[in-house]
């Protein structure tokens, strides 16, 4: 196909319904999930013959059958809906539902986990109180931090001494980033150490790469609506304009020559100067204007650091001249009354806190990332909010996903596709025996698994880990302080912690021979145990498939003849079902759009497969509005592929058509799914 080809503005969206469809709802409030409802028994169902239609009246639906029309009615939700689903159920409704003021007292110290989590959540959708408070939170923690030349005469304090604070209780990391990790040359070596690894921070203020002169730049024009952005904040929070452009420039020059010290990853990684070991001494004498273990030791306190201990740096070019700029910054000591380190740490600590402070401050972040050209969708306030709680508590909603995901079901299912996956295989055409091993051997060592902690907390253990955590009602500025401390708790973790897939994740992973599928994925809207199991397949069985397929066959297409005759006749039905006059049958497919077209296809027919042996093992199965079996799960298929997915631009029509490849490759498709206006199925070619 020519680069020049797009999908035909005229293509009609196949789904495999006649009747109108309604229109995609991108998103929905998750507010309206949590409303208990009357309890509907599914019926359950012996065969696949359809029953007649019965009224459904909506307030007969209990919870989980309320989010499954809504995912069959209209288009498929966002992964993020399902985890904020479970954040608004388990955190508000798991134990008894609380007045107000006794939940305010149950998040204080005494309180357990999951009610801190719950306040947290609540305190963070409370944009009311938010809005009400303003800016002044930020401006007493100003205070706290010794002032800030901006309002006047300041506590001049030690330079490396607030940025320690800073970086140990903020998760601020102005001038550079800290983590810890492996290094990938001791793990081809069989060793599993983790290190501390510095890198060069993310920087706010733009500037662009020369590749001629291998060097970074200031661009005067993009410029203008960082300064912008810089004085509306210096606005917000009330500082006396006389001052603020004196402030605003010395911050600016600063930003400047620390920017463009640092270089992008492609550079770095051509030049080697990723992943250099170096002991704190040495890095203290290379960069002596910071002080590295006391920095290093306030982080990862009361995890021991040494000065023989090594670290990874990631562009210690960049960490040498930051340290040379910062010196000469110290030494200006005309400036030293204006203090314009401390006002770069305090912009940078502002940063950090702008979800917790109002509107007016994510409004002018926003304003200035669309000053840039970004074309990212704003954020709901519900999905921050998720993240955050997630950020924060990601034990406490472990522990909740452990009690509530219906681990038989979920592991049924992951053996289910997985063996349905591996016997398509065999149905595959090789160019070659040695391609066929090298696959078969590939798959056959791997050990599909649900993924869940080793030891995962109790109540009582979780209950341990957050007793210090005060999490305070109508405050989420004072709350997520608090949050900023787990996550520097969570980074001492990391020393100790065995590699695990994330609980929380939507797509499985390799770790080592386990193919590992997170919890994560096994939550409403996409799955729940009291789903029919056929939507449960239609639904997150063909995304499985799909994931397992692109993960374990990055290159099928030039290991199988299968996936260019695939997609040829895929793309053959789907110009014979359209029957648009003068269509033009010579299109020639890249390699990767043949791919995913093959891909959609045996997505679906692995879903299918497995679903029908969990049939055999468990016979019968409850239904949804009357539909048969097959029904309900290739019409969930093509409800949850309303949406796009990362691989969308390289099929040139809706993923929902493969159904009408499917029902014509096979005698399973219920008549009802024929439409009288379209070709007979059984006169289509079989792929």
């Amino acid at each position: 196909m020519s680069e020049e080809w797009k999908r035909p503005p005229h293509q009609p969206l196949h789904q495999f319904q006649c009747e109108p469809q309604p229109q995609p709802q991108r998103r929905f409030n998750p507010q309206t999930l949590s409303q208990p409802q009357g309890e509907a028994q599914p019926q359950p169902e012996s065969g696949d013959q359809p029953h007649p239609p019965e009224e459904v009246k909506p307030w007969a639906l209990s919870d989980h059958r309320r989010v499954l029309l809504l995912l069959l009615g209209s288009s498929f939700l966002a992964s993020i809906l399902g985890l904020a689903y479970y954040y608004q159920q388990p955190l508000e409704s798991m134990g008894d539902r609380q007045p107000d003021k006794e939940l305010k007292e149950e998040s204080g110290p005494g309180g357990s986990a999951v009610q801190k989590a719950r306040a947290f959540y609540r305190s963070c959708m409370d944009t009311g109180a938010i809005e009400t408070a303003g800016a002044e939170p930020f401006l007493r923690l100003i205070q706290k931090l010794d002032g800030w030349a901006v309002f006047g005469p300041w506590n001049k304090s030690d330079f490396n001494a607030t940025l320690a604070l800073l970086m140990r209780n903020y998760a601020t990391f102005p001038f550079f980033n800290i983590y810890v990790g492996k290094d990938p040359n001791d793990i081809a070596r069989g060793t599993t150490r983790k290190y501390i690894q510095i890198d060069q921070p993310e920087f706010h203020i733009p500037t662009e790469w020369s590749s001629k002169t291998q060097k970074s730049k200031a661009n005067a024009q993009i410029l203008r609506p960082f300064l912008a952005s810089c004085h509306k904040y210096l606005s917000l929070l009330g500082a006396p304009p006389r001052t603020s452009s004196l402030h605003v420039g010395l911050f600016i020059s600063l930003s400047s020559e620390l920017a463009v010290a640092a270089s992008p990853l492609s550079h770095r990684l051509v030049k080697g100067h990723l992943y250099q070991h170096m002991t704190i001494r040495e890095l203290q004498a290379q960069a002596p204007n910071i002080d590295w273990l006391g920095c290093l030791q306030s982080v990862f306190h009361p995890h021991p650091v040494s000065q023989e201990d090594h670290v990874l740096l990631h562009n210690l070019p960049y960490i040498v001249q930051m340290s040379q700029i910062i010196g000469k910054w110290l030494n200006r000591h005309e400036l030293s009354g204006s203090g314009p380190l401390h006002t770069y740490m305090v912009f940078s600590l502002l940063h950090t806190l702008i979800p917790a402070l109002d509107s007016r401050f994510a409004e002018t972040e926003r304003n200035f990332s669309l000053a840039l050209g970004s074309t990212d969708e704003k954020i709901p306030r519900w999905q921050q909010c998720v993240l955050d709680t997630e950020r924060g508590f990601d034990t406490v909603i472990t522990y909740l996903l452990n009690q509530r995901t219906a681990h038989r079901e979920a592991e049924e299912m992951i053996q289910n596709i997985f063996s349905s996956f591996k016997s398509k295989l065999t149905d595959l055409e090789w160019r070659d025996e040695d391609s066929r091993l090298f696959v078969m051997n590939k798959v056959l060592s791997l050990t599909p698994r649900l993924s869940s902690k080793i030891e995962s907390p109790s109540e009582e253990e979780l209950n341990r880990l957050y007793s210090k955590v005060e999490i305070r009602a109508h405050d989420h500025f004072s709350n997520y302080i608090q949050l900023l401390s787990l996550l520097q708790k969570r980074r001492n973790k990391l020393f100790i912690q065995t590699e695990e897939a994330d609980i929380l994740s939507m797509a499985p992973m390799l770790l080592g021979n386990e193919l590992v599928f997170p919890m994560g994925m096994f939550v409403p809207p996409l799955f729940h145990s009291s789903y029919p199991r056929a939507v449960n397949y239609g639904v997150l069985g063909t995304l499985m498939a799909k994931d397992i397929l692109h993960l374990l066959l990055p290159d099928i297409h030039s290991q199988s003849e299968s996936v260019q005759a695939v997609g040829e006749c895929v793309w053959a039905h789907y110009l014979s079902v359209t029957g648009e006059p003068g269509s033009d049958r010579s299109f020639t497919f890249t390699p990767a759009q043949q791919q995913e077209m093959w891909v959609q296809y045996y997505a679906l027919q692995v879903a299918l497969q497995a679903y029908h042996q969990s049939l055999r093992h468990r016979p019968g199965d409850t239904s949804l509005l009357g539909l048969s079996h097959i029904h309900l799960l290739l019409n969930s298929f093509a409800r949850m592929n309303c949406d796009s997915d990362p691989y969308t631009d390289l099929v040139p029509f809706e993923s929902s058509f493969m159904i009408t490849v499917l029902c014509g490759n096979a005698d399973i498709c219920p008549t009802t799914l024929a439409c009288p206006n379209k070709p007979q199925l059984n006169t289509l070619q079989r792929c």
